[in-house]
C-alpha cells in the first residue's frame, strides 16, 4: 500500500504550510483584535480586514477553491482524497479555510449549486462565491422540533403560480451573520402527505428577499463567532421564483446527502489539523513549565495522553483518508458508512485532545490568550452539527446488523469450542 500523496500535492502542502507561516499565524492576534474592536465601536459583524487582504494572496499562491472536485467552474478543484492533507493545515487556524475560499458553510453550498442547481442558478451564485464576492447560509435546523430526524422539519414551500412562498422558523444558519451573506439554501416541507422521505425541498432563497428576519446569533459557550454567525431566521411569506427549487419538488433529502458528505469530511479533516495544532501545543508547554521540582513533561501522566493522542489522531487520519479515498473512487452513497465513522470518531478525538491541552496550560488554557478554548468550543460543537453522533452510530449499528442478518431458509451455524 502506498501512503503517500502524489508530488502534485507534495509541493501544495510545501506552499499552503509556507503561506500559513507567512501570512496566517502572525495575523491570529490581528483577527480577534478586529473583532473586538469593531464590538467596542458597537457592531461586531463587519468583515475583518486581514482575511480580505490575504484573499488575493491566496488566489495568487494557487490556493483558492481546492475543494470542489469535477467542476468546469473551478479547474482547480481536488479530489476529497487530494483535498484531505490540505484542509487539515487550513483547520488548524479556524478563521484560515475563508482564506482560500475553502469555508464552510460555503464549500457545501457551492457543491450543492454546481451539483443541483440551473445553469442559470450557477451564474447568478455560484460564481459570485467561487470568486470570494459573497457568502451563503445554510437553513435546515428548527428550534421548534429535533432536527436530528430532518422529517421533522416544519418550514413550509408552498407553490403560488411562478413563486414559492416560504413561512417557517430556522436556526443555527451558520454564516448568515455575515453582511457579505447573499443567498441561502432553505430545507423546508412542499407536500406533507408525501413519502416520509419526498416531503422535503430544497430552493435558493436571496438574502434581501422582503418577509426575512434575522433574529439574534447564537452563541456557542459564549462565542458568538463574529462577524460569520449562526443565526435565528424567521421567513414570513417569502416569495421566490419557481426557477430558484434545486433539482425538483420532493428531493431535499437526496440533495442533504450529496452536499452532507463532503461537508462532514471536510469538517472532519479541519478536526484532525486543530488536534494536531492542540498536540503541539501541548508538549511545548510541558516543555516550558516546572512543578514539584521537575518539567510538567516528566511527569508520567503526560507521557501517556502524549502517547494516547498521537495514536488517535493517526487513527483518525488514517480513517478519514478512507473516507475520501472511497467518496472519491464508489460514491458518497457507498461511502456512509465509512462517512459515519468519521464523523463520530474526528470531532471526539479532537474534544479530548484539545482537553488535555487546556488541562496542560492551567489557567491559561481556558483563556483566550490560547486558541485552545476557542477550538474546543468548535469541536465540541461539531458533535452536533451535520447529524448528532448518535444518529451517526445508529446508522453504523443498522449497517453492520444487517451484514448478519439470517435470510429465510438459512440455518444458523452453530458455535462450537475446539478440544
Amino acid at each position: 500500500m502506498d501512503f503517500n500523496f502524489t508530488p502534485k500535492v507534495q509541493d501544495m502542502q510545501a506552499r499552503l504550510l509556507a503561506f500559513m507561516d507567512q501570512h496566517v499565524y502572525p495575523n491570529e492576534a490581528r483577527f480577534f483584535q478586529e473583532i473586538a474592536e469593531n464590538r467596542a465601536k458597537g457592531n461586531a459583524w463587519i468583515p475583518t480586514a486581514i482575511i480580505e487582504e490575504l484573499k488575493p494572496k491566496a488566489r495568487a499562491a494557487g490556493l483558492w477553491n481546492l475543494f470542489l472536485p469535477h467542476s468546469p467552474r473551478a479547474p482547480e478543484g481536488l479530489s476529497n482524497l487530494e483535498y484531505a492533507p490540505l484542509c487539515e493545515i487550513m483547520g488548524r487556524v479556524p478563521f484560515a479555510p475563508e482564506i482560500f475560499n475553502c469555508s464552510a458553510p460555503d464549500t457545501g453550498n457551492m457543491e450543492t449549486i454546481a451539483r443541483y442547481g440551473s445553469e442559470a442558478n450557477k451564474d447568478r451564485w455560484l460564481e459570485p462565491l467561487l470568486k470570494g464576492e459573497i457568502r451563503s447560509a445554510f437553513l435546515m435546523t428548527e428550534p421548534e422540533v429535533a432536527s436530528s430526524d430532518a422529517t421533522n422539519i416544519q418550514c413550509r414551500i408552498e407553490r403560488d403560480g411562478d413563486d414559492y412562498v416560504l413561512n417557517g422558523l430556522k436556526w443555527w444558519s451558520s454564516g448568515a451573520g455575515d453582511p457579505r451573506c447573499a443567498i441561502y439554501i432553505v430545507m423546508g416541507k412542499t407536500n406533507p402527505d408525501a413519502g416520509r422521505h419526498e416531503q422535503q425541498s430544497m430552493i435558493l432563497v436571496p438574502a434581501n428577499t422582503p418577509g426575512i428576519e434575522v433574529i439574534r446569533p447564537l452563541s456557542v459557550f459564549g462565542y458568538d463567532d463574529a462577524p460569520h454567525g449562526h443565526m435565528e431566521v424567521r421567513l414570513t411569506n417569502v416569495r421566490v421564483p419557481v426557477g430558484n427549487m434545486l433539482l425538483g419538488e420532493g428531493r431535499g433529502f437526496e440533495i442533504a446527502q450529496g452536499r452532507l458528505g463532503p461537508g462532514r469530511i471536510h469538517h472532519c479533516m479541519r478536526s484532525i489539523g486543530i488536534a494536531e495544532r492542540a498536540l503541539e501545543l501541548m508538549c511545548k508547554r510541558l516543555n516550558t513549565r516546572v512543578a514539584f521540582g521537575k518539567p510538567v513533561a516528566r511527569q508520567s501522566v503526560w507521557h501517556e495522553r502524549i502517547a494516547d493522542a498521537r495514536c488517535m489522531i493517526d487513527q483518525a487520519r488514517l480513517l478519514t483518508l478512507k473516507a475520501a479515498y472511497m467518496m472519491d473512487t464508489v460514491g458518497n452513497k457507498v461511502a456512509k458508512a465509512e462517512i459515519a465513522m468519521i464523523k463520530v470518531v474526528a470531532p471526539n478525538m479532537a474534544c479530548q485532545i484539545i482537553d488535555w491541552a487546556i488541562q496542560a496550560h492551567g489557567g491559561g488554557g481556558v483563556s483566550d490568550d490560547f486558541p485552545l478554548a476557542y477550538a474546543y468550543a468548535h469541536q465540541r460543537t461539531l458533535r452536533l452539527a451535520d447529524g448528532p453522533d448518535e444518529v451517526h452510530r445508529a446508522s453504523l449499528a443498522k449497517l453492520e446488523l444487517a451484514k448478519h442478518l439470517t435470510m429465510p431458509g438459512e440455518v444458523e451455524m452453530p458455535i462450537t469450542r475446539g478440544s
